[in-house]
């Protein structure tokens, strides 16, 4: 006890001396904060976080309805999901403070994000993950991995996992095949075009048969990745997907095929 006592006490100096150091700053605008992984508050109110009343199949925000009922949207009813459920932390839109901390991630190489955004992921999901088996990240492709030298859904399912202690899976879904940039393409089309590039590997097979899986990636835009990577899933065997996102786009994230 004295021990686990004396590195809690070497920790906290440890962090003390850093902070004098290397002053913790907002990671949206870098203006000086108290304590690290946070926020300004001018910038956390220009996060759009997504709150009930929600859509349970497909996360989105709905306009009216009690908080903590299971409401489920038109949109859902007439192109329902092959998953079960989806949360996600915020909404995105272009120049967003949240659109601005996953571009730095994936394109600027800046990860000083991720431990705030895995809590915030944590707590979107908290339903999800409550009676979850594994987390399991959506893969790049090998070329993909090697030229960008991470994966930010990888990086993300690891702090969520930590969190929450649900087992998280890195190497159980594979991207087998390249795509098109989905950028571009409509909701169909991006459909057609993730079709089949997502498969269980072998090692993740055992991992994932009868499991319940929670499906981690970092934007929602029409649904076709995770749409994608869920029916690879289902088809090994999982005996659930839900899909945890830290933002879906607003408008798109629903358009019917």
């Amino acid at each position: 006890m004295v021990a686990i006592g004396l590195q809690a006490g070497m920790r906290r100096l440890v962090h003390s001396l850093a902070d004098v150091l290397v002053p913790p700053v907002c990671l949206a605008c870098h203006a000086r904060l108290d304590q690290p992984d946070a926020l300004c508050g001018r910038c956390w109110q220009g996060v759009s976080f997504v709150r009930q009343p929600l859509c349970d199949r497909l996360g989105i925000p709905l306009p009216f309805g009690v908080p903590g009922d299971v409401l489920v949207s038109a949109a859902a009813v007439a192109d329902p999901p092959a998953w079960a459920r989806a949360r996600a932390v915020a909404v995105y839109e272009s120049g967003s403070v949240i659109a601005g901390l996953i571009h730095a991630m994936k394109y600027a190489d800046r990860h000083d994000a991720r431990r705030m955004l895995g809590r915030w992921l944590a707590e979107a999901g908290r339903d999800l993950l409550a009676d979850a088996d594994l987390i399991v990240p959506v893969p790049l492709t090998r070329r993909r991995l090697i030229q960008r030298q991470f994966n930010q859904s990888a990086l993300l399912a690891r702090e969520v996992s930590h969190l929450t202690q649900v087992p998280w899976a890195p190497a159980a879904l594979a991207k087998v095949r390249e795509t098109r940039p989905q950028v571009t393409l409509s909701g169909s089309a991006r459909r057609e075009n993730l079709r089949g590039a997502f498969r269980v590997t072998k090692s993740g097979e055992s991992a994932v048969a009868g499991r319940k899986v929670v499906l981690l990636d970092d934007v929602i835009t029409t649904g076709a990745t995770a749409e994608s990577a869920t029916k690879a899933l289902l088809s090994a065997g999982a005996a659930r997907v839900d899909v945890l996102a830290v933002a879906l786009v607003a408008g798109t994230a629903v358009a019917p095929p």
